[in-house]
Parts: structure tokens; C-alpha cells; sequence
């Protein structure tokens, strides 16, 4: 073996290490392999740039504006939302209705952002009409990827192939060509979805036999010395003074008393902790005669202007992965403060100074308008959503552009490699 296959062999699997622990950009340690590569000879500085005039690669990178341009529409929020059904159903008639429809949507543009679109909105249906998120979000992504399969720009890996092929003297693949056995895949993975998720996949959408909907979140109170509400009764967890949420139990003296099975007579100092969905964080926000452990020390100036709840999920990226929320200030890197924390299914109830982040941690913050604006688009976070039901834009005038202007790209692509020749330039994908 050569010096420079030794090289090579040597550069790819310590990139395929850096990607696999996620630690730098996938593009920049492309590009630093690449870079190392021209540096050392192995490849000259022409072969280096090639690369940016293939036709398939920029296709794939006008495809990626395409999708943010109707993500940013609202067209696709405003159809998501007419399709899911507004009551409670089967899970297998949900999913019936919405995974076709993300097929063939997944088909005309980028898988990343029909999954990062849909994703958070599917989620906050499934709270509003009490059914499992697990058993649509996994579904959500494997639609993506079979309708990916049934035209050329259905996924970015078919557009580099045919750029390829087009480089070498090949005709290159034609709009619909990949349908003739992708369709066929498609419609077999669905079923399979329809059939095996409802048992395969995790989330029930009762707690135990009890009839009550699951609970999100734990939310930690203090009763204030001067509260109101010294001396109000809990009842085996019913709270009539907030009849949106249950009292999973109460701790005094560093004694925890569980509510489920007595009355327990609220006192000063008592800690409350009160289970309930992350919208119910805004009533609790307005209730006078308790106050949250997590809003003790904040300014009562932010709270006030703090109207937004947003719901993140923490990348590898974030960089206060291994920290104690008390060690790393949240407020002061992201203007949020992190009200409750959901791990794994596991909610944690009490001492969330003390809670190590991990990535994967689901934080429901309290901050305001600009969060998203900022952070949205951010890779230290999975996700970012309002933790709230999910809002349709009203500019129904860009919705109608958007539909309008995707739909001409698709019949573009489909006929303009029927067409003559206009000035010698034939009307390609790109």
C-alpha cells in the first residue's frame, strides 16, 4: 500500500470518527479532509473546487431555498393542520390520514425539512387531542424517507447521482423514472407503518386505569409565608384553586408527602409539586399565592415580558452538556429560564440546579419573542418549538405563492427535458 493510500485511509476513518461523535460541523470536516488532501498533493487544487460545478450538488443546494421558502410560507403548516383530525382517533386512522400526505410531499422537496416542519406541530397535536407523540413522530420520519424514493429531487443523494451521471456522458435520470419501483416501496412501507407501529412503537395514551391524561411535565411551587392559600385542602391530588393540574405530592421538612391517597393541609414553606402539561406553565405563572422554585431569583420585570413558552431539545452541541443548570447559566447564554425538564420519559420533580444536562434533554423554557427568531435555526438544539398549540399564518397570499411557484418547478423539471433546445441550451433539473 502507497503513502498516499495510507493517507487517505488514515484521514477517512478519523473523519468518519469526528462525525460519529458529532463534535465539528459535518461540512467543515468535509472540507478540512479535503483541504488536508490538496495541502499534501493527493489531489490538485482543480479537483479540489470540481466538486461546486457539479449541476446535481447546486440543484441540491437551490432544492434546500426551495423548502425554506414554502417552510416559511406557512403552506405546509396550514395543510398539516387540515388534515389532522381535531378529536381523538386510532392511532392507525391518524397516521392514515397524515403519512400519505408526507409521502408525497417528501417527494418534491428536501426529507430534513418536511420532518423539521412537521415534526414540532405533530407533537403539539398529539397533546391537544391526548394521543401518544411516539407513535406519529418515527412514523413521520420513515414517510419522509419513502417518498424520497419516488422522484429525482426527492432526496439530494438521487440529484448527485444524476449529476454524476451526466459528468460521465450518461443521459442522467429522468423526473419520475425513480417512481417505477419507488411507489411501489412506498405504498409496501406504509402498510408495514399502518400495521406494526401501533404495537412496535413506544406511548399509551392513558396513565395506568385511572382515565387521566398523561402529564408532561412536574412543576415545583412554594407557598409564600403570606400565601392565600395557607391552610387550602388538597384532595387525594385535587387542587380546586387549579383544577388544570394534579398535585403528584407535597414536600415539607425534606419529607415528601404523596397526594394521591390524602388530604394533605397546605402551610407556609410547604414545596408543591404540580403535574400538568407545559402550557399549564402560564396559568401557574398567574396564580397568586404560590410561586415557582425556578422564578424565585428572576427579575419580576423579565417575567412579565417573558410571554412565550418554547419547548428545545439539547443537541451535542450545546455547550453546557455535563453541567449543572445551577452552574451554567442558561439566562445569561440564551435569555430562558428552564422550567421544567423532561429526560427519557422520566420527569424530573425536584432540584433541577443540581440536574447534570444531557443531550436529548426535552426543556421547556420561559422566554420571549426573539428566542426562536435567534436559536431557531441553531444547531446547539434538536428542536425548537412554541409549547403551545401550533398557530397557522394568516397571509393566505403566500401560501397560494409558494403552492403556485413549487407546483411550476415540478412540471419545469417533469417536461423541460422534452423540450427543444432554446439558444443551444436545453431546459434541464437545474
Amino acid at each position: 500500500m502507497s503513502i498516499d493510500a495510507i493517507i487517505v485511509l488514515t484521514a477517512l476513518i478519523a473523519m468518519l470518527i469526528v462525525l460519529a461523535m458529532d463534535k465539528m460541523r459535518p461540512g467543515l470536516t468535509l472540507l478540512l479532509v479535503a483541504i488536508g488532501f490538496m495541502l499534501m498533493g493527493i489531489i490538485t487544487p482543480k479537483e479540489m473546487v470540481a466538486g461546486f460545478s457539479n449541476q446535481g450538488m447546486i440543484t441540491v443546494a437551490i432544492l434546500f431555498l426551495v423548502s425554506e421558502g414554502v417552510r416559511r410560507s406557512g403552506a405546509l403548516d396550514y395543510l398539516i393542520k387540515k388534515i389532522l383530525p381535531q378529536t381523538k382517533t386510532s392511532v392507525r386512522k391518524a397516521q392514515f390520514r397524515m403519512l400519505p400526505t408526507i409521502s408525497f410531499i417528501s417527494a418534491f422537496l428536501n426529507n430534513t425539512a418536511v420532518v423539521v416542519i412537521f415534526a414540532p406541530i405533530i407533537k403539539k397535536w398529539a397533546e391537544f387531542v391526548n394521543m401518544p407523540s411516539q407513535k406519529f413522530l418515527i412514523p413521520l420520519s420513515y414517510a419522509t424517507i419513502l417518498g424520497g424514493l419516488c422522484t429525482l429531487i426527492g432526496t439530494s443523494t438521487n440529484l448527485v447521482v444524476h449529476g454524476m451521471m451526466q459528468e460521465s456522458g450518461y443521459e442522467g435520470l429522468k423526473m419520475f423514472e425513480l417512481s417505477k419501483i419507488g411507489i411501489i416501496i412506498t405504498i409496501a412501507g406504509l402498510i408495514y407503518i399502518f400495521i406494526a407501529s401501533k404495537k412496535l412503537l413506544p406511548g399509551n395514551n392513558l396513565n395506568g386505569d385511572t382515565g387521566k391524561e398523561i402529564k408532561e411535565y412536574y412543576f415545583d411551587a412554594i407557598v409564600p409565608e403570606d400565601s392565600l392559600l395557607t391552610g387550602a385542602v388538597i384532595d387525594h391530588g385535587h387542587f380546586k384553586e387549579i383544577p388544570q393540574m394534579s398535585v403528584y405530592g407535597v414536600y415539607r421538612n425534606n419529607s415528601f408527602m404523596p397526594a394521591d391517597k390524602q388530604r394533605i393541609i397546605l402551610r407556609a414553606s410547604d414545596q408543591i409539586i404540580l403535574a400538568g402539561k407545559s402550557s399549564s406553565l402560564k396559568t401557574l405563572i398567574s396564580i397568586e399565592g404560590i410561586k415557582l422554585t425556578c422564578l424565585q431569583n428572576v427579575d419580576k420585570d423579565f417575567i412579565q415580558s417573558a410571554v412565550k413558552l418554547v419547548e428545545v431539545v439539547l443537541g451535542p452541541r450545546f455547550p453546557g452538556i455535563g453541567q449543572t443548570l445551577g452552574k451554567f447559566d442558561f439566562f445569561r447564554h440564551y435569555g430562558g429560564i428552564v422550567t421544567a425538564v423532561n429526560r427519557n420519559g422520566e420527569r424530573i420533580t425536584t432540584g433541577l440546579n443540581k440536574l447534570k444536562l444531557q443531550e436529548g434533554d426535552n426543556l421547556v423554557l420561559l422566554t420571549d419573542d426573539s428566542f426562536i427568531s435567534t436559536w431557531g435555526d441553531s444547531k446547539v438544539f434538536y428542536l425548537v418549538s412554541d409549547a403551545r398549540d401550533f398557530e397557522i399564518p394568516q397571509q393566505k397570499s403566500r401560501r397560494w405563492l409558494a403552492s403556485v411557484i413549487l407546483i411550476f418547478m415540478i412540471v419545469g423539471a417533469t417536461i423541460g427535458e422534452y423540450m427543444p433546445k432554446v439558444n443551444g441550451m436545453k431546459i434541464d433539473m437545474f
